[in-house]
């Protein structure tokens, strides 16, 4: 459902068809970034609600995406070796980009190898800043999710994630494991296009607020209110009302 004035929500009978969709948008929109900026850009979501999509990507869309041409990025990361299995890289790395012909250095995993989580959040500054020359950054499309607590990203209620200055922050959540990188809030939300998949009943509560803007502190309720052009896609369970 759509409304000139509201939030653009799509909902989807399950996470299947919520995938297929937001897929087809992902692969349509970044092949259209290419073909106007010679380049495209693309940050990841972690979580296992976007595994399907990203399937999807490397499988029935694949000829859609312009490989070539894309830089990949993350949202943020669980400060765990990249081979760990609660590692966002490796999610990603097993479900979508062993199986296409990205160029390696175009893809951008945040480092967890450096003994202070800081140091990684400011080398990862770095390498968005130098990709961007300088300018702020602008990704062309970004994919997040919503924690059943409303977070997006690792950004948490109370983070200083939510209005940070920085472009990549080190935070501990409340949430195992503690130890995380994460892209700010404000730079997740400068982006051209941002799509956040939110699937099953436990996320319907948070999602409702996000939406309504009731709880104006809830990380989902400021990306919804800061955001540039943001679609929601969603699934039956997490709409939890008539379509």
């Amino acid at each position: 459902m759509t409304g000139p004035a509201g939030p653009d929500v799509r909902v989807f009978p399950d996470l299947a068809a919520l995938s297929d969709a937001a897929a087809a948008w992902v692969a349509d929109e970044l092949a259209e970034s290419a073909a106007t900026r010679g380049r495209a850009s693309l940050v990841l979501s972690g979580g296992s609600t976007p595994t399907l999509l990203y399937e999807r990507l490397a499988t029935r869309f694949k000829g859609r995406v312009p490989w070539q041409q894309l830089h990949v990025f993350w949202s943020d990361e669980r400060y765990v070796p990249h081979d760990d299995r609660l590692s966002n890289y490796r999610m990603a790395k097993e479900t979508l980009l062993d199986r296409v012909s990205i160029p390696d250095d175009q893809v951008h995993p945040m480092p967890t190898h450096f003994a202070a989580p800081p140091d990684a959040a400011r080398e990862y500054e770095t390498v968005v800043t130098e990709f961007f020359a300088g300018r702020p950054p602008i990704f062309d499309v970004t994919l997040l999710g919503l924690g059943a607590d409303g977070h997006t990203a690792s950004a948490f209620e109370g983070s200083p994630a939510l209005t940070s200055g920085r472009v990549a922050i080190a935070i501990t959540a409340p949430a195992e494991p503690p130890a995380r990188l994460t892209l700010t809030l404000p730079v997740l939300a400068r982006g051209r296009l941002v799509g956040v998949l939110v699937s099953g009943a436990s996320k319907a509560a948070a999602l409702a607020a996000s939406l309504s803007g009731r709880d104006s502190h809830l990380p989902g309720a400021v990306l919804a209110r800061t955001a540039s052009t943001l679609v929601w896609w969603v699934d039956r369970d997490a709409w939890g009302r008539d379509n």
